[in-house]
């Protein structure tokens, strides 16, 4: 699957990537992850940005912990999402052992320097593994809206020339703090953390409640929501995404809070019904894999994008923009080899 929603060149387009948690650490904290898609800024290195050149599909940002000593690395989108470089390579299912193997082959061929091998020669272990191939461990929900080239060019210019060190601080300082200052960027006073759904934290469920919010109010943005499935296989599936006062309810912790502290308890129960729920399936487009991967293929042959533009914008975006809604439903065609 590829990220059909994002795949033109028409116009600009920004995403807010909710990503939903996985594994032991995922268990214990239900925030997730969140990352910053670009459909018009690409990556001249993992540590610098510049305007896509035609036919490039975009970057990813986002701030890691604990990777290479940097404060954020992009990485483009393909890669970030199934970790290899060509449509044709990515998998229908995938399995633990397939997972690592293609991570480690596109860390070997284009992050070697910044994260070497293992004294073993193999992969080394970290958290590296988040940069790419996102989509074997988890679902993500994409919040797209329109961007300009000025405000893309802006982006790039700030984050070009500051300091690119790591101050990652899971509490004031992680990916979602990240991923808020590149939104208030785009549009000042979008975003922010909650003092009382999340007691202060930035959490990537609080940015899409709030990107909602303000998108509502400024319809020119374009919201639209979309669901990218995990990839099918014997990888264990993602969880749901929570806030932090959520998850406290969820994860039943509220139950000795109640014994000790029962007024506080029934604080957080009143923050959560008043202020702490969001449900992000909720106007969301699921992609369909077929669809998506034509879309990305149809990039590649100039000769027919436009003509491939003018019949989906008969078939149901009259300003003829790139996306290829998946209420047209799932294309009968087979997909041809890249």
């Amino acid at each position: 699957m590829l990220l059909l929603f994002l795949s033109g060149q028409a116009s600009a387009k920004l995403a807010l990537l909710l990503e939903e948690p996985f594994g032991a650490f995922g268990y214990f904290n239900p925030t997730g992850h969140a990352a910053i898609y670009l459909s018009q800024v690409c990556a001249a290195s993992p540590t610098e940005l510049r305007p896509c050149k035609p036919g490039e599909f975009g970057v990813v940002l986002s701030r890691y912990h604990h990777v290479a000593g940097y404060d954020w690395l992009a990485v483009p989108l393909l890669p970030y999402l199934y970790a290899v470089d060509s449509i044709a390579e990515v998998p229908n299912t995938v399995d633990r052992g397939t997972e690592s193997a293609l991570r480690d082959a596109w860390r070997r061929d284009h992050l070697r320097e910044l994260i070497p091998d293992a004294r073993d020669g193999g992969p080394p272990r970290g958290n590296w593994i988040q940069l790419v191939g996102a989509l074997y461990d988890r679902k993500i929900y994409a919040l797209e809206v329109e961007t300009t080239a000025r405000q893309d060019d802006t982006l790039i210019e700030t984050f070009n020339d500051q300091t690119n060190r790591s101050r990652f601080n899971l509490f004031f300082h992680n990916c979602a703090d990240f991923a808020r200052v590149v939104l208030n960027l785009y549009y000042p006073g979008s975003v922010h953390r909650s003092y009382s759904a999340d007691l202060g934290m930035t959490t990537p469920k609080q940015l899409a409640k709030d990107l909602v919010r303000y998108a509502e109010r400024h319809e020119r943005m374009g919201l639209e929501i979309f669901v990218l499935p995990q990839v099918e296989g014997s990888i264990s599936r993602s969880s749901r995404v929570d806030g932090v006062v959520e998850s406290v309810l969820r994860k039943k912790y509220v139950i000795p809070i109640a014994f000790l502290q029962p007024y506080c308890a029934a604080g957080l129960v009143v923050t959560y019904f008043t202020g702490g729920r969001f449900n992000p399936n909720k106007n969301a487009v699921p992609l369909d894999r077929t669809d998506l991967v034509e879309s990305l293929l149809d990039r590649r042959q100039p000769v027919q994008q436009e003509a491939s533009r003018r019949s989906l914008s008969v078939a149901g975006q009259e300003d003829g923009s790139p996306l290829v809604s998946p209420r047209m439903g799932a294309a009968t065609e087979t997909v041809p080899a890249d």
